[in-house]
């Protein structure tokens, strides 16, 4: 297990002036929050009309991420409305600009988190697009401004307009549905398993068996590694299991995590509530690692450092994953079978949805079919 594995080559160049191409925008159905309180509701979208490297998509299924939950109703801040979510998208090209040549019409694709990003920083041209040094655009409630300072409207919406580079291909043999969770929870979870480079023989740590998690488990798996999850539920066992993990560890038994001391090469913490990391260094090996992929609500219990250096652990973070590097995870995901464990939901139930995204009752990501949304109105309203 060798950290610092290169990244893959950028997809990102910096962009040559585009224009508005002939055909014009189109209405899109969408379903929104136009209030912290107000719930999701049917709105109308307006998309622009394609530019020259422009990709226009059908969206077939969006992807439902605990982070749509928080935007909409205003709980990390600087939301505006009306908002439409939604940054786990797959469909189908439905027109290109003409400067497109690696997508077609019909061609089924996918876009995750961001929409575009600065393509000129260190970041950028190193394919880490989602570390922009000058601010990635995400796919929802960010400023766009190579279009005019517009606010993005994410993937619970019939279609979508987005730059072909931050466009990717879904690869035939994916279930298109099951893909769309892979351009946030498969991406974040692979990022990291491939910075380390995993591979046969390696120990890999899960903390927390929810949508991160479980993609977090399937993906080690298929990198040939041993799969140990970490969880305070008793309730998880059988779960983690039958996704494929070797071993269940119930954090809070003393006796099983001391016998679990100096096992694991590296840890991936999907746990977004505030927990004491103190115990999970115990059972790294020397030069092993824990990633932190959950964003907690509240302040996290002191790390002590004693613990770090004693076996040379690194403690990091990981955002997302660049263009390339999403593209090569879902690449890998075809060829290895892997998809999320997903649950179909029609757009009259996102808000029962979002509801039991917050109680934890999900196995393990719900995904919007489009299909399901009303027709758009005669006027854009958001």
């Amino acid at each position: 297990m060798t950290p610092g594995r290169p990244v893959p080559p950028p997809l990102a160049q910096p962009a040559t002036p585009s224009t508005t191409e002939s055909g014009g925008g189109v209405l899109a159905a969408a379903y929104g929050a136009t209030s912290p309180d107000s719930g999701l509701v049917p709105l109308t979208l307006a998309r622009r009309a394609p530019k020259a490297e422009d990709v226009e998509i059908a969206i077939e299924f969006c992807g439902l991420c605990h982070s749509d939950v928080h935007v909409t109703r205003g709980e990390w801040g600087g939301s505006t409305w009306p908002l439409v979510p939604g940054h786990e998208i797959v469909g189908t090209v439905s027109r290109t600009g003409s400067a497109v040549s690696e997508f077609a019409v019909g061609d089924r694709v996918g876009v995750g988190c961001m929409v575009d990003s600065c393509r000129e920083c260190e970041s950028c041209m190193d394919g880490l697009e989602q570390y922009c040094e000058n601010g990635m655009t995400g796919t929802y409630g960010a400023v766009d401004r190579r279009n005019g300072g517009a606010v993005t409207q994410g993937g619970y919406s019939s279609s979508v307009v987005v730059d072909r580079r931050y466009v990717v291909r879904v690869p035939e043999g994916l279930d298109p549905a099951a893909a769309a969770p892979l351009l946030c929870a498969g991406v974040t979870t692979f990022s990291p398993l491939r910075h380390f480079d995993v591979e046969e023989g390696d120990v890999v740590g899960v903390v927390g068996l929810g949508g991160l998690g479980h993609m977090a488990v399937k993906l080690a798996k298929a990198m040939g590694a041993k799969v140990v999850v970490f969880t305070t539920s008793e309730a998880k066992v059988a779960a983690a299991l039958e996704l494929g993990a070797d071993e269940v560890v119930l954090s809070r038994d003393e006796d099983a995590m001391a016998a679990a001391n100096r096992s694991i090469d590296l840890i991936i913490d999907t746990v977004a509530a505030p927990h004491d990391l103190n115990p999970y260094f115990q059972t790294l090996r020397v030069d092993g690692a824990l990633f932190q992929l959950g964003l907690p609500s509240g302040p996290m219990p002191p790390v002590n450092p004693g613990a770090l250096i004693r076996r040379r652990i690194a403690y990091a973070g990981s955002l997302i994953g660049g263009i390339a590097e999403t593209q090569e995870m879902l690449d890998f995901c075809a060829s290895h079978g892997v998809v999320a464990d997903i649950e179909l939901v029609g757009a009259d139930q996102l808000n029962v949805a979002y509801d039991r995204m917050v109680a934890g009752d999900v196995k393990y990501r719900f995904v919007l079919d489009t299909s399901t949304l009303q027709a758009p109105a005669k006027e854009a309203n958001a």
